[in-house]
């Protein structure tokens, strides 16, 4: 939709562009876009003033972004080019930040009254699960290619695929909440794909924790999860991208939605229900983890990083929109992982300056260092797996754009937010699994 002109033809009163404006990209209830299909001419006056206000020029300067660690020229001019709006009031781009699509991963920013679509991108409620179990790394190590070799078999990895073992929810008894999200024709393909792990940069991974004066073999093990709803998250965010009139790209402006319009609310209720699918299979593939090791759990921490809530900033209401980003309120608990061949931490946030100015954010893993093009060209599998081999990592899956080396060092990124965090886990990776290399992944971050 090339917005100028619709705009431009909606106040000359083309019919046809002022009905293009009101569905497709303000998301005018049907009631409304029937008043301008019958030339009511209130309701015109009313969709004309809000085509010049989606025209006009700021009325104050952009926001200034808040930037943590060194990132490339194009990665910063996408935090700027989100900041670039009279609802924007503050945005902010962690350690482990590198270009997106329309906004940076590891980029947060606040909106008052709208919502970004393309901010929270293509895989809704990605987030990180991490389970303590009850059982310790001796009685885990001796079988670990057993124990791989049942999670690679029993939880599907890769693009779509569906699940074996059918995972049953209460959320598919929802239907209030599927016709709210307009997801109906999508639900029988979620139905069959709840748990599935997807390909690209998720994983399931076992863990020893690392703790001073706890020997090795006592070690607890910890599952750490992380995928979203690649599948379902794309088709969600790909209708409403489309509704708002807005691109797929990397150099392109954001789909903001208001709050209060159809298309806003029809967003956030897709949202929601992405949530609420998200969990549901992190949790499922949680409890099958558990099944396969025969463990009880003890523990848990979870977080989605590719969301939006409603928050206080800057003493108003605000949607904090995040792309990979965890969640880091004082007291609040996650989970970050490194890379496959890397240490991950819990950690919790703490109050201070640096936590409100990054809205209470902190990274979701180590970033990239390359893209995946890059790292396929830069590595052999031999280096990748001398480098897990001297850390003891055994690896089920995985390809070369996912090696540890195409990744900064997790330690290193944790330490630019140590004002706003604090660790309270180190767990060291033992067990990797993940799509394998032939895998094609659309979906790919």
């Amino acid at each position: 939709m090339d917005l100028d002109r619709i705009v431009a033809g909606a106040l000359a009163g083309h019919r046809s562009s002022l009905i293009t404006l009101a569905v497709h990209r303000l998301g005018w209830s049907r009631p409304d876009v029937a008043l301008i299909g019958r030339g009511d001419p209130a309701a015109i006056a009313r969709l004309q003033e809000e085509a010049r206000r989606l025209v006009a020029p700021r009325c104050a300067p952009p926001v200034e972004p808040i930037i943590i660690g060194d990132h490339n020229e194009q990665t910063v001019a996408q935090l700027r080019r989100c900041l670039d709006h009279d609802d924007a009031v503050a945005g902010a781009i962690c350690a482990d930040g590198h270009l997106g699509y329309s906004q940076p991963v590891g980029g947060v920013v606040a909106y008052r009254e709208h919502i970004s679509v393309s901010g929270v991108g293509f895989d809704i409620a990605c987030g990180n699960l991490a389970v303590r179990t009850d059982m310790p790394f001796r009685e885990v190590q001796p079988r670990i290619d057993a124990v791989l070799d049942a999670v690679s078999a029993r939880i599907s990895f890769g693009v779509g695929r569906v699940n074996d073992e059918p995972a049953e929810h209460p959320l598919f008894d929802d239907r209030d909440a599927w016709l709210a999200a307009d997801a109906m024709p999508m639900f029988p393909a979620a139905r069959k794909q709840l748990g599935t792990v997807g390909a690209g940069n998720h994983y399931v991974d076992l863990f020893r924790e690392v703790k001073e004066g706890v020997d090795e073999a006592d070690s607890p093990v910890w599952i750490g999860i992380h995928f979203g709803l690649r599948g379902l998250g794309h088709r969600l965010a790909t209708q409403y991208l489309k509704r708002g009139g807005g691109r797929d790209g990397i150099d392109v402006k954001p789909t903001l939605l208001h709050q209060d319009g159809d298309l806003g609310r029809g967003y956030l209720a897709a949202m929601e229900l992405a949530g609420r699918y998200a969990y549901a299979g992190r949790e499922w593939v949680a409890a099958t983890v558990l099944d396969i090791l025969g463990a009880g759990e003890l523990d848990r921490v979870h977080n989605h990083h590719n969301f939006a809530w409603r928050e206080e900033v800057a003493g108003a209401p605000a949607w904090v929109v995040s792309k990979g980003c965890t969640p880091a309120f004082p007291g609040q608990r996650g989970f970050v992982g490194g890379s496959m061949g890397d240490d991950a931490v819990t950690l919790e946030g703490v109050e201070g300056p640096e936590a409100e100015a990054l809205l209470s954010s902190t990274v979701r893993g180590a970033g990239r260092v390359m893209g995946r093009r890059a790292a396929l060209r830069e590595f052999t599998r031999a280096q990748m797996e001398e480098w897990l081999g001297g850390l003891g990592v055994r690896l089920c899956g995985g390809d070369l754009d996912e090696s540890p080396m195409a990744y900064r060092r997790l330690p290193e990124v944790l330490k630019l937010h140590a004002a706003s965090i604090r660790i309270l886990h180190q767990l060291r990776p033992f067990g990797v699994v993940m799509a394998g290399s032939e895998v094609f992944d659309p979906f790919k971050d």
